[in-house]
């Protein structure tokens, strides 16, 4: 059973069945006259809630406006500046970071997630939990977590861990094959049986 196109769908839980990547549902929503921002997630509910209401716009819940007007990308850091809600992770906290840690400083998904949710704390602090989570790398049995719009890194991840004695491009391909079907919430996930997708396509 082939992914219909879109315009042959006429219901929000007919379109969460499939599979869609992000750039397709901005189309749609272009196509729609809908808002074309927000997260893969976002995009998908305000296509649904289109469908079911004859193309309208979800009266969606305003983003919390940031209470602090802290100027991240111009203000002086030092260890003891706090983070507020309003941070930003650009070239002037990136400086900062490696005049404390050095120049093999980066961004990474861990670090800024901790910060966004630690505010109140000091840079100092920044600092050290940033060295934490690169000391954790060192543990062979450590893996980073997937975020969960992810859905074909988690995927790979499930399928080879399942599967030792297979490669990459295998589980690639099973992955292709399964996003083509219909699925009840749009999820794509790794269940044992997918290896029967392949010779079935043969």
């Amino acid at each position: 059973m082939e992914r219909p196109d879109f315009k042959d769908i006429k219901t929000g839980e007919a379109f969460n069945r499939w599979y869609w990547l992000k750039k397709e549902m901005i189309q749609i929503c272009k196509a729609a006259q809908l808002p074309t921002s927000g997260s893969k997630f976002e995009l998908r509910d305000r296509i649904m809630y289109a469908l079911d209401h004859q193309g309208k716009l979800n009266p969606e819940i305003r983003k919390k406006r940031s209470k602090s007007k802290f100027d991240w990308a111009k203000s002086k850091l030092t260890p003891d500046t706090k983070i507020t809600d309003n941070i930003t992770f650009g070239q002037n906290l990136r400086q900062f970071m490696k005049s404390q840690i050095g120049d093999h400083f980066s961004f990474n998904t861990d670090f800024m997630a901790w910060a966004k949710t630690n505010v109140g704390k000091t840079l100092a602090d920044a600092v050290v939990q940033w060295t934490l989570l690169e000391e954790r790398k060192q543990d062979p049995h450590f893996r980073t977590d997937i975020a969960e719009h992810n859905m074909f890194n988690q995927y790979l991840r499930d399928f080879l861990d399942d599967n030792k004695g297979l490669n990459f491009a295998t589980a690639k391909t099973c992955w292709l094959l399964k996003k083509q079907m219909p699925m009840k919430d749009g999820f794509v996930r790794y269940e044992r049986s997918d290896l029967e997708l392949i010779h079935q396509s043969k």
